[in-house]
């Protein structure tokens, strides 16, 4: 067991199989020493726990819980393409996506999420730079899509 999967475990938490791709993509690519993923939406076995609109269907603390599940999502996609979570030498940026009522404008809130899994999992290695974009709608009505871009270290 890697170092990071044991921090996961540490944590309560396990690596879930990679999300297969919703149409013609790949999850993950490798690029010299980038990972880039897809975007990850919040599936747990196969199907979204909670579909809707942040601020209106799902609230921003529902949502900001799913924006983990999306990071540990693309964690696994990391995995999937680098072969080893210890590889990850930085975690360079986070975009996520928020599918908003009109009116709510909480998207960092929510993305916090994601980037507090990081730091949890990764320590200073998961410290990264962030977009959180509030949007009309997303794939499947997902309140929250994450992707991220890391920097592996030699294999």
């Amino acid at each position: 067991m890697s170092a990071v999967e044991a921090k996961l475990a540490e944590l309560g938490l396990t690596l879930p199989a990679v999300v297969p791709p919703l149409a013609a993509y790949q999850p993950a690519v490798q690029s010299g020493p980038y990972v880039y993923t897809a975007g990850q939406l919040p599936m747990v076995d196969g199907k979204l726990p909670v579909t809707g609109k942040v601020g209106a269907e799902v609230t921003a603390e529902e949502a900001k819980e799913l924006a983990r599940v999306c990071a540990l999502n693309a964690l696994a996609a990391v995995k999937s393409v680098a072969g080893d979570l210890d590889r990850v030498a930085r975690v360079v940026k986070v975009v996520g996506f928020v599918a908003s009522a009109s009116d709510f404008t909480g998207q960092p809130g929510v993305l916090n999420g994601a980037s507090e899994l990081l730091g949890e999992v990764l320590g200073d290695k998961g410290v990264h730079a962030r977009s959180a974009v509030g949007v009309a709608v997303l794939p499947l009505d997902a309140p929250v899509e994450v992707e991220i871009q890391v920097e592996l270290t030699a294999s």
